[in-house]
């Protein structure tokens, strides 16, 4: 069944990936010049972010996160969605789970550019769906929540992503 729904999320990030670049560039950029990518065309490109992508997808994210920003993004790789309990991706991807789903996802975004020495810095960030994210530093690595950074300051043009190995829950 896992097997199956990581066959599906794949291909819904191929279709969805082109689609997500094109709408955004093809509608801002006709008369000025070019930018960085935003965060999610920066996430979908970087390969590791299907499952992410897929999730933005269902939960209609992916034109709050292509906005203005600017976002701090704590980015769950897809090994690190492959962590949870079985079923718990397809479960969330349910359109009746939607706002559970966004619930999980905004949890993820904080407000603003928040970059790896500003995060080390603090003990929590408030976290764009209303619950406070705990930070600590430990042995030399950043966690939020449970949640290892694995990768900091990847800039794109309307904010920051920074890389963790789980997903966490509000």
């Amino acid at each position: 069944m896992m097997k199956h729904i990581k066959s599906i999320l794949l291909i819904c990030s191929l279709i969805s990936a082109p689609v997500l670049v094109q709408a955004h560039c093809g509608a801002c950029c006709a008369g000025h010049e070019k930018h960085g990518k935003d965060i999610v065309e920066t996430a979908v490109a970087a390969g590791s972010f299907n499952t992410l992508a897929a999730a933005l997808q269902a939960a209609g994210l992916v034109d709050t996160l292509k906005g203005e920003g600017p976002f701090t993004v704590f980015a769950p790789t897809d090994e690190a969605f492959a962590k949870l309990p079985a079923g718990t991706v397809e479960d969330l991807l349910k359109p009746e789970n939607k706002d559970k789903l966004v619930a999980v996802l905004t949890y993820h975004v904080v407000a603003g550019k928040v970059k790896a020495k500003d995060v080390v810095e603090l003990t929590s960030a408030t976290s764009v769906q209303g619950s406070d994210i705990d930070i600590k530093v430990m042995g030399g690595s950043v966690y939020v929540d449970n949640a290892k950074v694995i990768k900091t300051d990847i800039k794109a043009s309307n904010g920051v992503i920074h890389v963790i190995d789980s997903v966490i829950l509000p």
